[in-house]
């Protein structure tokens, strides 16, 4: 491109943001003119049992070996099992509203094409580019969990024992897992391979891993005490403040389920299958963390927690028991290879919409003819988290995960809303944008009153009431210019269960730690300015080109009759 060009374009720079900003695509688009630059489609060869299977195992490895331990020893206590049940609340919420989506738009690209189809462009690339950071990073976290498991397994208790220690470099920063670095690139092979075969291998995985549950679950029973949920200093020792503060971080392991919405385009019966595999999997996977987090704390009490591989260490420390910490190190393990499979398999299709919508370079969006898979997203995504994993100390991702999934969460079940009741129905878009904003100002003046201890809590009370209230009302007024429900799966008793969403994913949010936010403000910054920069430009020059050569089109068509 010509410097010309360049400064054109520069110049250009705001009359391009107003042109494609808030530009939005319908459905049919979507399914249709924006799949179609991928070359060739991704195969429908999964059935609502694989996607049940994929939500399944893209959960369990994450959530319970990961951050189970340290949530019950530093911020919850013994109840712990109290915070998956919050956090499991807000995640079903959640996966109403993307099943709803889901079905209506059954494409690969999850919160980025239901935000881009309701709100536009730059909303749709800002939430999906957030969502894709976490996903990276929470894949980063999870590869480096599976050494500690995989140590553990082979009777190594050091937890750094695998991994290469570099003076040279930070600390945080200098312990280097080859281990996890091998796992990712491992699992990318496979997934560049085949989805089917992928989806084949997480079942069998997945079912493996279960029986391990049910193993850790009735020995960890059998082999506790009541006595350790109340010792030494109750059963809530951080008392409502500290369960939901761990309900924000254990958020983090319910990643898994939107990735099934990812899977869209290779389930060949999108309509039954999606609202089953994405709620019927936050429902399982919800009970099982909480069984499993029981399990836990009855075996020790939560200040003897270990902080790395906590259930293997809470086997071994138990007379008599030793042996099981090999067995549930297998197991987890196991677990982490399923969930890192899943969750590996979203982030590359999200990248890959977002390609094909032109925001990132064109050749992330190209499907293999022959394997029908994402092949360059799956490469890219996987050496970016491989790097990551091979770096960074767990705790330092811990603290800078869960804020891009409950933003994307947010604002899905904000889209629904506006999507529901101004696109598809008949009331006026400013009604549903002043409801929205609301419903956001008083979740936010709720969540601040509560961290504000003493005189404080009447505000508590009083933005619930509101939040209930504006609720109320819209729902009074608004429903009778509602469209009747679609033949398809349809959130019921709306707006209610996504008007809850918005309620809980804000609340959660403000209870994330000031590096959360620091890295969400970074990151933020850098969608922005590439969007300014890249993507608006990419958009709006690949718009005249499609314009020009459809001029051309007609142009020759008229000549030739």
């Amino acid at each position: 491109m010509a410097l010309r060009d360049v400064l054109l374009s520069v110049a250009q720079t705001p009359h391009r943001l107003r042109r494609r900003a808030l530009v939005t695509w319908t459905p049919a688009q979507e399914l249709n003119e924006v799949r179609d630059r991928s070359g060739a489609r991704m195969a429908r060869r999964l059935e609502w049992y694989d996607l049940v299977g994929l939500g399944v195992g893209g959960m369990l490895g994450a959530g319970v070996f990961v951050t189970t331990g340290r949530v019950a020893r530093d911020t919850a206590g013994p109840a712990v099992f109290a915070s998956y049940v919050v956090a499991g609340v807000s995640a079903l919420l959640s996966s109403f509203c993307y099943a709803e989506f889901a079905v209506r738009v059954p494409v690969a690209g999850g919160a980025f094409s239901y935000l881009r189809v309701t709100f536009g462009e730059f909303v749709g690339f800002f939430g999906g580019a957030n969502i894709l950071m976490e996903y990276v990073l929470s894949n980063a976290a999870v590869a480096r969990s599976f050494t500690d498991y995989l140590a553990s397994t082979c009777g190594v208790t050091e937890p750094n024992a695998w991994r290469v220690e570099v003076e040279a470099i930070a600390k945080g920063y200098n312990a280097l897992d080859f281990p996890a670095v091998a796992l990712i690139l491992l699992l990318t092979a496979c997934l560049c391979y085949s989805t089917k075969e992928s989806s084949t291998l997480n079942m069998v995985l997945t079912a493996f891993h279960l029986l391990f549950f049910a193993f850790i679950i009735v020995a960890g029973f059998w082999n506790g005490s009541a006595r350790n949920m109340v010792t030494p200093d109750g059963l809530a020792p951080y008392g409502v403040r500290g369960v939901l503060d761990g309900a924000a971080v254990v958020y983090f392991s319910y990643i898994g389920y939107d990735s099934a919405s990812t899977m869209a385009e290779e389930i060949r019966d999108p309509a039954r299958a999606l609202p089953v595999g994405i709620a019927g999997s936050v429902l399982i996977v919800s009970a099982l963390y909480c069984l499993m987090s029981v399990a836990l704390c009855v075996m020790l009490p939560y200040t003897d927690i270990a902080e790395s591989a906590p259930f293997s260490s809470a086997f071994r420390d138990k007379a008599g028991w030793r042996w099981a910490s090999s067995v549930v190190g297998a197991g987890a393990s196991i677990g982490i290879v399923a969930s890192l499979l899943v969750a590996m398999l979203g982030q590359a299709r999200y990248l890959c919409v977002i390609a094909r919508a032109r925001l990132v370079p064109a050749w992330l969006a190209k499907v293999h003819p022959s394997t029908g898979t994402p092949m360059n997203a799956t490469i890219f995504l996987g050496l970016c988290t491989a790097s990551i994993a091979l770096f960074t100390e767990l705790q330092i991702v811990f603290e800078m995960i869960s804020i891009g999934t409950l933003l994307a969460f947010y604002l899905v079940a904000n889209a629904l809303i506006y999507h529901r009741y101004a696109k598809v129905g008949a009331t006026r878009p400013l009604h549903v944008l002043l409801f929205l904003l609301l419903l956001t100002l008083s979740s936010v003046g709720f969540s601040l009153a509560r961290r504000i201890d003493g005189k404080w809590r009447w505000g508590m009370a009083l933005f619930g009431a509101t939040s209930v209230v504006v609720v109320a009302i819209f729902h009074c007024t608004a429903r009778q210019g509602v469209a009747g429900p679609p033949s398809e799966w349809t959130v019921p008793m709306m707006p209610w269960p996504a008007a809850a969403s918005v309620f809980l994913n804000v609340f959660l949010m403000t209870t994330l730690k000031v590096r959360s936010f620091q890295r969400f403000g970074i990151w933020s910054l850098v969608i922005t300015i590439f969007y300014v920069c890249y993507g608006v430009h990419s958009t709006y020059t690949a718009e005249e080109n499609e314009i020009v050569n459809a001029m051309i089109h007609d142009g020759n068509a008229d000549i030739l009759s």
